[in-house]
């Protein structure tokens, strides 16, 4: 009589599979070589299985970036937007948003374009941000195109961190520009531009916003330091006046 083929007991050597796992793998390989990086075949071969194995759990390599874009946005602090007023909320969280995004710089073009059914955390997100404006007194009409402009802003600023420091040094033939360029480099050094560009387009984009919203704007000025922006990198960005228009919370 035949015997059975011997099979070990206990625990597999190999760990199971899940989107979980599949995910950690995922973002290790954008992390480190970008997402052109990411393919079925590298992703397989990093996990130590093969390829159809991660299609039990996965359709395509679509269905591994929503997890991948699940995974950045769960990250990015979206707490502030429960505590004191919208604007300082607002503001915070296109801080954390951006400086996700810098660490994440080649996933900005297909999570831009990336729809949101299958994220839970990124449903979460916009749900927080909606209630949030939605308290600041928004329209609720005007709250997508809000959320959207912020986050275009946003993106582009995450690329912009990736700029070298020295990229307007060589602008001899446009001298207005060159005397721009060292009046900047002399008020906030020469390497803070990317984060003093984010600091003043972001909060002049959020009180236009408002203003075009008709949320109601209160004239009188901030207190030193009370505001979100201009402490990012420890750079301290100031208005022109002392009397500028501050967005109420």
């Amino acid at each position: 009589m035949a015997t059975e083929p011997y099979r070990p007991v206990g625990r597999p050597t190999t760990r199971v599979l899940s989107p979980r796992r599949i995910t950690d793998a995922a973002m290790r390989i954008v992390t480190q070589e970008g997402i052109g990086a990411l393919t079925m075949t590298r992703l397989a071969s990093s996990l130590r299985v093969t390829p159809a194995a991660l299609y039990n759990h996965a359709a395509s390599k679509r269905d591994i970036l929503l997890w991948v874009q699940d995974r950045v946005m769960g990250s990015i602090d979206v707490a502030p937007l429960d505590e004191g007023p919208w604007f300082e909320g607002i503001v915070a969280w296109a801080v954390s948003y951006r400086e996700t995004m810098s660490r994440y710089s080649s996933l900005i073009a297909p999570i831009a374009v990336m729809p949101i059914a299958g994220a839970p955390d990124t449903t979460r997100m916009y749900e927080r941000v909606t209630l949030a404006l939605e308290r600041g007194g928004w329209p609720r009409r005007t709250i997508v195109p809000t959320i959207v402009a912020i986050e275009s802003f946003v993106y582009g600023s995450a690329y912009d961190t990736r700029a070298p420091a020295d990229i307007f040094d060589d602008a001899g033939d446009a001298p207005a520009f060159a005397s721009a360029v060292a009046a900047n480099a002399e008020a906030y050094g020469r390497t803070a531009l990317a984060d003093v560009a984010f600091e003043v387009g972001l909060e002049a984009l959020v009180t236009g916003l408002a203003r075009r919203a008709g949320v109601p704007l209160a004239h009188e000025p901030a207190p030193p330091g009370s505001r979100a922006v201009g402490r990012i990198a420890g750079v301290q960005v100031s208005s022109d006046t002392d009397d500028h228009d501050r967005v109420a919370g």
